[in-house]
């Protein structure tokens, strides 16, 4: 199985990207935007001066729990630059959700909880809500945060979005909010 098929089996469609999008990305962005593959991983993500964003980190099925995904984000977090991604919220009824957080919160990431994030879809039409975590080597605060998600968001989520889905991603002030107050930290319950 390919890397695209391999994510998109993964992900659900709301998240992915199109093929093309991706392919353009690693072509016209690629002193940005990477791609790392194996028999059993392909991790996406975008690599600026100041900061890294996880696109797409998948680790088979039959390899979890193997310590590939912690050698991964060891590579990553061994660059020196605080580490960004978008996560579904927890959802009870899928147990990889759980399992995404339980690994996120075991690797020191914290949970943003002064960002929104809501994105419609242009695949399902539906609003599909994210939660974005991250780790830093230095006490990095959530505005630093939000800003590398507006730099992700307009250079990589919506690069060339009309070429490849004929419409285009909402304005970034419609989908990222910085609020005041925090909600509720969605990996406390992880932390031993």
């Amino acid at each position: 199985m390919n890397w695209y098929d391999k994510l998109s089996e993964y992900f659900p469609i709301e998240e992915m990207k199109s093929k093309e999008h991706m392919d353009a990305l690693l072509k016209d962005k690629n002193n940005v935007y990477r791609k790392e593959e194996g028999l059993h991983h392909v991790l996406m993500y975008a690599e600026t001066e100041t900061f890294i964003f996880i696109d797409y980190l998948y680790v088979s099925e039959k390899s979890r729990g193997m310590g590939i995904g912690k050698k991964l984000i060891a590579s990553l977090k061994q660059k020196g630059k605080p580490i960004i991604l978008e996560v579904e919220p927890l959802d009870y009824k899928d147990t990889d959700t759980e399992k995404r957080l339980r690994f996120y919160a075991r690797e020191q990431f914290h949970h943003a909880r002064r960002i929104g994030y809501s994105r419609r879809s242009l695949s399902t039409g539906k609003q599909n809500e994210m939660e974005i975590l991250y780790w830093s080597p230095t006490e990095a605060d959530e505005e630093a945060v939000y800003e590398a998600m507006k730099t992700t968001y307009e250079e990589i989520h919506t690069y060339k979005d009309e070429t490849f889905y004929g419409d285009q991603y909402e304005p970034t002030d419609k989908v990222l909010t910085f609020k005041t107050e925090g909600k509720k930290n969605i990996l406390d319950s992880f932390r031993s």
